[in-house]
C-alpha cells in the first residue's frame, strides 16, 4: 500500500465527493446563519442527529424571494464542494425555498410582517381622495386589457377628467423598476399646475409569480413616500398584494378603481335638477312673501301721506260746518216764533255771537292755514321718507338714501354729512 500525502488524499476525496454529489436535494433547519455585506449567505443546516456546513453565493443569494431565518425549514438544491486546504466541505447552494411553504407565501408573509412594524399600514397616514378629481395618472402596460376596461369606465362615469397613461412593465424582470420609477415620475408633479389628484396602479390578473412585483418592498417603499393619493387596483377581487395594504385605497379590480373615485355624472346631473328645482320653489316664495310686504307698505304709505292727512282734515273741517249751518238752520225754522218775538234781544246776542263765533273761526282758519301741509311745502319744508315710512333726519345713516316729498313732486336724496 502507497503512503499518501494530506494534500493527495484531500486531493481525491474532493474528486469522489463533487463527482458523486454534483445534484443534490437536502431537507433540513437553519441553524448559525450570517447574511453577509458581500451577499453571500453562510449557513449550517442540521436535523436531529447531525449537521452539515452550506454556502450560497451572491449569484444566487439574489434570486431569493424569502429572507432566510434561524429555525426555518427549507430544502436546498446544490452540489457537494470539498475545501481541500482543510479537508472540510459543504452544500454549494444553487437554491433554496421553504419546507411546508411556499417560497413565495412565506416572503410575502415576512414582508407583510416588517411593513406592518415600520407603520406602512397605518390608517391615519393613508391619503383622502378628493371626491372629483381632474387629472389621473394610470400606471399599466399600454398593451393590457386593464387599461381599456379602467378607460371604458372614466368615459361613462365622468367625461370632465384627463388621464395621462405611463406605460409601465407589469410582469417579468424589470417590472419593479418600472413601476417605482413611474411611480416617482407621477409624483414629481406634485404641488404643480401638472400634479395629478390620483395615482392608479393597475394591471388584470395572473400568477402568483407574474403579480411579484407588486409585493416588492421597493414598490412600498415609493408608494408609502408618495405625496399624491394612490390607489392599487391589481389583480382580481380575491387577489391581495403588498401594494393593496400600503396604498391608500385598495380596488378589488382595475374597473372597480373608476367607479370608486370618479363620481356618477347621471347621479350627479339628477341632484342639480333637483338642487335647481327645490332653489326655484324657494325663491319663488321669497318674492311673493316680499310682494305682500311692498303692497302693505304701499297701504301704509297712503295712510301717512300729506295729501291724504290733509283730505282728511278738510273733510272734517267741511262736515263740521255743514253740520252747524243745518244745525241752525233748523233751529231758526223752529224757532221763528220766538225769534220774531225776540228779534231785538235776539238780534244783539246773535251779533255778539256771531262776532265771536266769527273770531273763534277766523282764529281756527289761521290756525289751519299755519299746519296746512301745502302752505308748509311752500315754505321750502318736505316730508322724509325710507322704505315708504315717515323718518326723521337724525334716523337717516351717513350715506343712506332717502324719498323728500312735498305737495308736487318726490325726488331720491342721500345723507353725505
Amino acid at each position: 500500500m502507497r503512503t499518501l500525502q494530506v494534500s493527495e488524499l484531500n486531493a481525491q476525496i474532493k474528486s469522489i465527493l463533487e463527482s458523486t454529489f454534483m445534484d443534490i436535494c437536502v431537507e433540513g433547519e437553519i441553524a448559525n446563519l450570517t447574511l453577509h455585506t458581500s451577499g453571500h449567505i453562510y449557513l449550517t443546516l442540521k436535523d436531529e442527529q447531525s449537521s452539515i456546513r452550506c454556502v450560497m453565493f451572491r449569484g444566487n443569494a439574489k434570486n431569493l424571494k424569502f429572507e432566510p431565518e434561524v429555525g426555518q425549514f427549507v430544502l436546498i438544491k446544490g452540489a457537494l464542494s470539498v475545501f481541500s486546504p482543510k479537508g472540510e466541505y459543504q452544500i454549494l447552494c444553487k437554491s433554496m425555498t421553504p419546507a411546508g411553504v411556499g417560497e413565495l407565501t412565506l416572503a410575502f408573509m415576512q414582508l407583510k410582517e416588517r411593513l406592518m412594524q415600520k407603520g406602512y399600514f397605518d390608517a391615519q397616514r393613508k391619503k383622502t381622495l378628493p371626491p372629483f378629481p381632474h387629472r389621473i395618472a394610470l400606471l399599466t402596460s399600454a398593451t393590457g386589457a386593464a387599461k381599456e376596461d379602467m378607460l371604458k369606465v372614466a368615459k361613462k362615469r365622468w367625461n370632465h377628467l384627463e388621464i395621462v397613461l405611463f406605460n409601465t412593465l407589469v410582469q417579468g424582470e424589470g417590472a419593479k423598476d418600472s413601476i417605482v420609477n413611474n411611480l416617482r415620475l407621477a409624483d414629481g408633479f406634485y404641488g404643480s399646475s401638472y400634479g395629478f389628484d390620483v395615482i392608479i396602479l393597475g394591471r388584470g390578473g395572473g400568477s402568483m409569480e407574474d403579480m411579484w412585483a407588486f409585493n416588492e418592498e421597493i414598490v412600498a417603499d415609493a408608494i408609502f413616500h408618495a405625496k399624491t393619493p394612490i390607489v392599487s387596483a391589481v389583480g382580481h377581487e380575491i387577489d391581495v398584494f403588498i401594494s393593496d395594504f400600503v396604498a391608500d385605497l385598495r380596488a378589488p379590480t382595475p374597473s372597480a378603481a373608476m367607479e370608486m373615485i370618479l363620481p356618477d355624472q347621471n347621479e350627479w346631473l339628477r341632484i342639480l335638477d333637483e338642487t335647481y328645482t327645490h332653489y326655484t320653489q324657494s325663491l319663488e316664495r321669497f318674492l311673493s312673501r316680499k310682494q305682500d310686504s311692498v303692497s302693505s307698505l304701499k297701504e301704509r304709505f297712503k295712510e301717512y301721506h300729506f295729501e291724504s292727512r290733509y283730505r282728511y282734515y278738510h273733510d272734517q273741517i267741511n262736515y263740521l260746518r255743514e253740520t252747524m249751518h243745518t244745525h241752525f238752520a233748523s233751529i231758526f225754522t223752529h224757532r221763528q216764533f220766538e225769534i220774531d218775538a225776540l228779534e231785538g234781544a235776539f238780534k244783539t246776542s246773535m251779533r255778539s255771537i256771531f262776532t265771536l263765533s266769527s273770531q273763534n273761526l277766523h282764529i281756527l282758519e289761521e290756525s289751519l292755514k299755519a299746519y296746512d301741509p301745502h302752505r308748509i311745502c311752500t315754505q321750502g319744508y318736505a316730508q322724509i321718507t325710507k322704505d315708504s315710512i315717515v323718518r326723521q333726519l337724525n334716523e337717516i345713516l351717513l350715506d343712506e338714501e332717502f324719498e323728500l316729498t312735498d305737495a308736487e313732486q318726490n325726488i331720491r336724496a342721500k345723507r353725505i354729512g
